[in-house]
């Protein structure tokens, strides 16, 4: 079997950590797997060095200076439409909107639900989602949000964890440990977020709490890693700056973290705050918990079906400040359910239930006689959300 796994960059954003690692999975499974993505800018290759096992094909992507987001994800469609060659492959698999828009025949990855106000990224959406012949979630919640809008049944397969990395990194070992220190011997105490400074990321709700945690809590430091996005996000981070100037905070913006740094980095963190307005499966607070770190995450019911009791819940800056001087006080029986959580979720028994589902996909399209080229009934789009058993698929729980 030929697979090709599509991702919309070469930067380490959760939908492509999630497609290298299910393609590593799949390869170590002797699978014929070929990741094809868009080289942004001068980029020939991914954030990190990927399995020789697994084929890569980076499609170059200039920018234009300018160009509006909505441009840009229209000329990514059709410059990854162009390049993408699928009759090379038996199955044809989009991980995001741009994959999903720029073949013809595919199934998707739904990560997470996006609402969007421009045009022509509302329509890449819908297609994204009506489009495609099959659907994957990586959270019943998510899945059942498909059901609900779109009469959609996506099978649910959650997430990987690469829980060696993070757990090594929080290990005894010497080069951990000298990891580790020097990453708080230049940051000092700090709270991590990771995801970059956005509105989904709830990135201004962490300041407000910040700004309260500090009355008992001076010496702690706010330290933002990662976000890489295609959007333009200046006016948020214009607000975030303002309001991180009147609260008279400096948090500490790190940017993108080399690949092989991120481990320490998140191994040193006192606390992990993962206040997300929206997500679809959490994957950095499952690496915290991986690395034996506590986690204070957005009470979104995603969250709760991922992480059961290993994290505190929070729902407003408030909550979120009064949970993180909490989870500040060493508790290591909370670290071990953590850990205990984080190890079942092996990229193996991922990409084990990946390979199963494209079997499933293939029968189905012999059977069809019409390939992946079928299109799913779609019903008007709502909001209630159908009891999780309406959903196909093995279940979300670890």
């Amino acid at each position: 079997m030929r697979i090709a796994l599509l991702t919309y960059s070469t930067k380490p954003r959760g939908g492509v950590v999630h497609t290298l690692n299910l393609a590593e999975a799949l390869a170590r499974l002797g699978i014929d797997v070929t990741v094809w993505t868009l080289g942004r800018g001068d980029d020939t290759g991914f954030f990190r060095p990927v399995d020789p096992a697994v084929a890569v094909r980076v499609v170059p992507f200039a920018g234009i200076d300018g160009e509006s987001v909505g441009a840009r994800i229209l000329r990514s469609i059709t410059v990854l439409r162009e390049a993408f060659t699928p009759h090379d492959y038996d199955i044809v698999h989009a991980q995001d909107c741009i994959g999903a828009n720029a073949v013809d025949r595919c199934l998707r990855t739904v990560h997470h639900l996006d609402t969007f106000t421009t045009p022509e990224l509302a329509r890449c959406h819908e297609r994204a989602i009506v489009e495609p012949c099959a659907h994957i979630c990586v959270s019943a919640a998510v899945a059942n949000e498909v059901h609900a809008g779109w009469g959609l049944r996506p099978t649910v397969i959650p997430n990987g964890v690469e829980y060696d990395r993070f757990a090594t990194a929080a290990s005894d070992s010497p080069d951990a440990t000298s990891a580790r220190t020097a990453w708080q011997g230049r940051l000092g105490r700090y709270i991590l977020a990771l995801g970059g400074i956005e509105p989904r990321k709830g990135s201004i709700d962490l300041l407000e709490s910040f700004a309260l945690l500090t009355r008992d809590h001076p010496s702690l430091h706010l330290v933002f890693a990662g976000g890489e996005t295609l959007f333009d996000y200046r006016d948020y981070r214009a607000r975030f700056d303002a309001r991180a100037a009147e609260l008279g905070l400096e948090p500490t913006v790190l940017g993108t973290v080399p690949h092989a740094e991120l481990p320490a980095l998140m191994a040193g963190a006192a606390v992990v705050p993962f206040v997300s307005t929206k997500e679809g499966f959490g994957l950095a607070a499952m690496e915290a918990l991986a690395a034996g770190i506590p986690v204070v995450a957005r009470d979104l019911p995603v969250l709760r079906e991922v992480f059961g009791d290993t994290v505190r819940y929070a729902a407003n800056p408030t909550e979120i400040a009064e949970n993180i001087a909490e989870a500040l006080r060493p508790d290591p029986s909370r670290a071990e359910l953590g850990r205990a959580l984080a190890i079942q979720f092996g990229w193996e028994r991922a990409a084990l239930a990946h390979l199963e589902f494209y079997r499933e996909i293939r029968q189905r399209s012999h059977r069809n006689h019409d390939g992946m080229r079928a299109r799913p009934h779609r019903k008007s789009t709502g909001h209630g959300v159908p009891e999780p058993s309406a959903v196909s698929g093995p279940s979300a729980e670890p």
